[in-house]
C-alpha cells in the first residue's frame, strides 16, 4: 500500500501495483457532502470534468457506481472498492447525519412514544414495527438489511448489555 498526496493534507491509499500509473497525474481532495474524494481534472475551462481515483482503479463502466467497503473515500486499495448499482451504493449509506436514536433505520416516534424500524427498499420506505427498546428496533433493522441488501448491507454495530 502506497500513499499519494493530495489537497488539503490528506493522502489517498493505493495498491503498489497502481502507484505509478496514478502518480503521472495530479491528484485533488473533492468533498462530497462528509466525505472526500481523490479527483483529477482533464478538459479545458469550461468543460473540465472531474475523474475520480477509484473509477479508474475499477475500470467503471458508465452507469455503475464504485463502492468503498469501509466508507473511506480516500482508501483506494482494490479490497476495499467494488462496482455496483446506485441501489447498491446507496445501501452501504451511513446512518443520517440528523439520525437522533444513534441507529441506522431507527427513529423514535414522538406519537406513540416508541421507536420505529424501517428499511428502504427500491426507493420505498418499509415500515419494520414499533419498539420499547431502540436496540431492539436497530437489531430487527439488521436483519431486514441483511435480507434485502445482502453484501451492500450497513448494519448497526450493538450495544452489549451486561446482564
Amino acid at each position: 500500500m502506497k500513499e499519494i498526496p493530495l489537497t488539503q493534507g490528506k493522502v489517498a491509499l493505493v495498491d503498489d501495483d497502481v502507484f505509478e500509473f496514478l502518480n503521472q497525474w495530479i491528484w485533488h481532495t473533492q468533498k462530497d457532502k462528509n466525505r472526500f474524494y481523490a479527483v483529477r481534472k482533464e478538459g479545458k475551462f469550461p468543460s473540465r470534468k472531474a475523474i475520480k481515483m477509484h473509477r479508474i482503479i475499477m475500470n467503471a463502466p458508465n452507469g455503475m457506481e464504485v463502492d468503498h467497503w469501509d466508507g473511506d473515500g480516500l482508501n483506494n486499495q482494490r479490497n476495499n472498492l467494488r462496482i455496483c448499482t446506485k441501489a447498491q451504493n446507496q445501501h452501504n449509506r451511513r446512518k443520517n447525519a440528523n439520525n437522533t436514536s444513534g441507529y441506522k433505520g431507527v427513529s423514535f416516534d414522538k406519537k406513540s412514544g416508541k421507536f420505529r424500524a424501517y428499511i428502504n427498499i427500491n426507493g420505498k420506505r418499509t415500515n419494520l414495527g414499533f419498539f420499547t427498546d431502540p436496540i431492539a428496533a436497530a437489531n430487527t433493522y439488521n436483519q431486514a438489511a441483511c435480507k434485502s441488501h445482502g453484501e451492500f448491507a450497513k448494519i448497526n454495530l450493538l450495544e452489549q448489555r451486561p446482564e
